[in-house]
């Protein structure tokens, strides 16, 4: 075999010497691709655990918030239902006032008829013991023994009572005649 010539060994050497430079330039595009994506990586990483971290933060927080709001509807839930006991107790009473508000009605109504009622057994009582019947009735009075109906029993009586404008009238001499409402 022949010997290369000059000019081919320089050809050949230039030859690898561009290689050799075409192949370190790609070494260190390669180390820098490679650096790039290890920082890369490094860096998705880095944000996969502050996500991670994030995301539990989060659920943590959804169950606190769960449990709170939990507790909450619960307490309300109680609340409701002791309102709702004390309205029914509220609705129970508003019906027994109301059938009592009926009957004080009902007596306001019948007042002034018994005003006139007491005024007459007062007219009655002022009247006095029947004379002359030949019976022992004269020093008695209309009842056996003590009457409640007597001037000086009624108008020391609590339970009755008159309204201002039967105490104008005249025709009952000073007894007070009424009921108390």
């Amino acid at each position: 075999m022949s010997s290369p010539s000059p000019v081919q060994i320089r050809e050949a050497n230039a030859h690898l010497a561009a290689l050799h430079r075409r192949v370190a330039d790609l070494e260190e595009r390669l180390e820098a691709a490679e650096n790039t994506v290890r920082e890369q990586a490094e860096s998705l990483i880095r944000k996969d655990d502050q996500l991670r971290a994030a995301t539990q933060e989060i659920s943590e927080a959804k169950d606190r918030e769960i449990s709170y709001l939990h507790d909450k509807l619960c307490h309300s839930e109680e609340t409701i239902q002791k309102f709702q006991h004390t309205v029914k107790e509220k609705d129970a009473l508003l019906g027994q006032l109301r059938h009592r508000c009926q009957l004080l009605d009902n007596i306001c109504k019948s007042r002034p008829l018994l005003d006139k009622m007491l005024s007459h057994m007062a007219e009655a009582e002022r009247m006095g013991p029947v004379v002359d019947l030949g019976e022992t009735a004269i020093n008695s009075s209309l009842t056996d023994g003590e009457s409640s109906c007597s001037p000086n029993r009624v108008s020391n009586h609590k339970d009755f009572s008159l309204s201002e404008d039967d105490l104008d009238d005249q025709e009952l001499d000073g007894v007070v005649f009424g009921t108390t409402v």
